[in-house]
C-alpha cells in the first residue's frame, strides 16, 4: 500500500484544489492549469489520474453527494424520505457544487457525448435507487408505477433545485415539503 501513497496523495491534492477553486471562481475559472498550480502538480500527473477537468469536477461533486447519502453503500436500506432529505442537504448545504452539477448536466451534457453518458448513468442509478425505496415504502406499487413516480419526483426535485439556485429567496425545502404526494401517497 505504501507504494501507492504518492498517487493517492496527488489525487487528493488535485481534488482538494478542484473543490477550492470551484468555490472561489466557479466552473469557468477552474481550469486544469489553475488546478495543477493549486495542487502543485504537473499537468502530466493530472492526466495520469483524470481524463479531463470534467472528470475531476464530477469526482468532487460525487464526493459531496456521497457525504450526505443516508446509506452510501446503497444496499436497499433507504426510504424515499431519506433520499429526498439527502438531495435537499446537497442542494442547500453545498449550493456552489449543486450549481456546477446542474450546469454540467445541462450545458456539458448537451455538447459532450461522454459527459452526457456519464450524467445519464448517474440519473439511471438514482432512479433505480429511488424506485427501490419507493417500492419498499409502497409495496402495492408495480415496478412500472414506482419507476414512473420516481421519474416525476426526480424531475420535480431537479426543477425546484434549479429555481432555488437561481433565486436566493426561493424556499426549496418548503416547496418540497408541499409535495408529499409524490412519494408518500401511493393512491394518486
Amino acid at each position: 500500500m505504501a507504494r501507492y501513497r504518492p498517487g493517492i496523495e496527488t489525487r487528493d491534492r488535485i481534488l482538494a484544489a478542484t473543490r477550492e477553486l470551484l468555490g472561489e471562481v466557479g466552473l469557468d475559472g477552474t481550469t486544469i492549469k489553475a488546478i495543477c498550480g493549486r495542487a502543485r502538480v504537473q499537468p502530466g500527473s493530472f492526466y495520469n489520474l483524470f481524463e479531463s477537468k470534467d472528470e475531476a469536477v464530477l469526482t468532487v461533486i460525487g464526493q459531496a453527494i456521497t457525504a450526505v447519502d443516508p446509506h452510501p453503500e446503497g444496499v436497499g436500506k433507504d426510504s424515499i424520505a431519506e433520499l429526498v432529505d439527502a438531495y435537499l442537504r446537497f442542494v442547500t448545504g453545498q449550493p456552489d457544487l449543486a450549481k456546477i452539477y446542474l450546469q454540467l448536466a445541462v450545458s456539458g451534457g448537451l455538447t459532450d457525448p461522454a459527459l452526457a453518458h456519464r450524467m445519464l448513468g448517474h440519473h439511471h442509478r438514482r432512479v433505480g435507487r429511488f424506485s427501490d425505496a419507493m417500492r419498499r415504502d409502497h409495496p402495492e406499487l408495480s415496478p412500472d408505477e414506482s419507476r414512473l413516480r420516481t421519474e416525476h419526483l426526480l424531475a420535480t426535485l431537479n426543477g425546484l433545485a434549479f429555481v432555488s439556485l437561481l433565486d436566493a429567496d426561493f424556499d426549496l425545502v418548503g416547496h418540497v415539503q408541499a409535495l408529499p404526494f409524490l412519494w408518500r401517497d401511493a393512491r394518486l
